[in-house]
């Protein structure tokens, strides 16, 4: 990722981008799209040193990245990347993990997936403690993890979903996520990851915490001409409605801007988990079980997903197909009809 300093005499090439951000409170500036797409090119090709890479990264954490800056760093990525041309209807990105409640926007994507929706999902996992990620989650549902392209194309073949990591598809950028506890920050790289669209889906889903990144999202899309794009402060950062709150989304829908705020669908808000169980988890997930706040949840993540997607032209007509598809789920008719194996088939 980073090579050796040969740069005693003369200027590395990279130190002007660190400048430009780290030049004081009157001589500093953000990055423009070309100068951040340049710097990051660079970086996810392992050609600065690893003392660059921790200023450049904690400067834009202090300042905050422009959409300028965000959509330079993704484009440099996806030219990186090259991936392959596999037919997608969602990009789905995770990489909060969970905390507080269980990942019931996993179920909202396989819901989805049951119903004919192509699904790439892609993360990170384990660069914040105390945390319960996707990686963890999904082979309990029965669902493996993407090391290849090919495997990928093969799952959705197979099954509409697929979900690869950032360590697999992009192995500069899932080295530098992992910086979170040696930095003791997030840095850029959890910001952008989410806007990768690696396979240029239909519609791009993405999840934020601090609200002042909705807009960041929202812009940076817009820049990367994303068609279709929604970001919402999703619940422990995941693109996971939270019933217990309003949920403001902004979006691009063929290509203009607009917001659109869902009402809060309690009044009352639900206790967090004291400890997760997977077994409940799975238990809600084959209808043996009734979870007021998680049911809830999926539905709402399908509702918004199902907006995105353009599957429906209003809240209140998508939140009704959410409710059929989430009753009428496999793994619930399954149980229904005694069939006790292969539950996730």
């Amino acid at each position: 990722m980073v090579m050796k300093n040969i740069y005693r005499d003369v200027e590395h090439p990279f130190a002007q981008y660190i400048r430009i951000i780290g030049k004081g409170k009157t001589g500093s500036r953000s990055l423009s799209f070309e100068e951040a797409q340049a710097a990051f090119a660079m970086i996810v090709r392992g050609e600065v040193l690893e003392a660059q890479l921790g200023a450049f990264l904690m400067l834009l954490r202090v300042k905050e990245e422009s959409p300028e800056e965000l959509a330079g760093f993704v484009a440099a990525t996806r030219e990186w990347l090259q991936a392959p041309q596999i037919a997608v209807d969602l990009d789905w990105s995770s990489y909060a993990g969970k905390r507080k409640h269980y990942p019931w926007f996993l179920l909202a994507a396989l819901v989805l997936a049951e119903n004919g929706v192509r699904i790439f999902m892609h993360g990170a996992s384990g660069h914040t403690i105390n945390r319960l990620y996707t990686e963890e989650v999904l082979p309990v549902l029965g669902y493996g993890l993407c090391q290849t392209w090919t495997d990928v194309e093969q799952q959705l073949n197979q099954r509409n979903f697929a979900y690869m990591s950032l360590d697999a598809y992009c192995p500069p950028l899932g080295n530098i996520i992992q910086l979170r506890n040696i930095m003791g920050l997030r840095s850029p790289v959890h910001t952008l990851a989410r806007l990768i669209n690696p396979l240029n889906a239909q519609c791009s889903l993405q999840a934020i915490f601090h609200p002042a990144y909705r807009e960041s999202h929202q812009q940076a899309a817009k820049l990367l001409n994303y068609s279709n794009s929604m970001v919402i402060k999703g619940e422990g950062g995941e693109f996971e409605r939270n019933p217990d709150g309003r949920c403001l989304v902004k979006g691009i829908k063929n290509g203009e801007l607009y917001d659109l705020e869902w009402p809060m669908m309690f009044e009352e808000r639900h206790n967090a988990e004291d400890e997760f169980s997977l077994d409940d988890f799975i238990a809600v997930w084959r209808g043996q079980k009734a979870h007021e706040y998680g049911e809830s949840a999926v539905i709402g993540t399908l509702a918004l997903a199902l907006i995105g997607l353009q599957r429906c032209n209003d809240p209140e007509e998508a939140l009704t197909l959410a409710q059929q598809w989430w009753h009428n789920r496999k793994a619930k008719q399954k149980i229904k009809a005694g069939e006790q194996m292969d539950l996730f088939a």
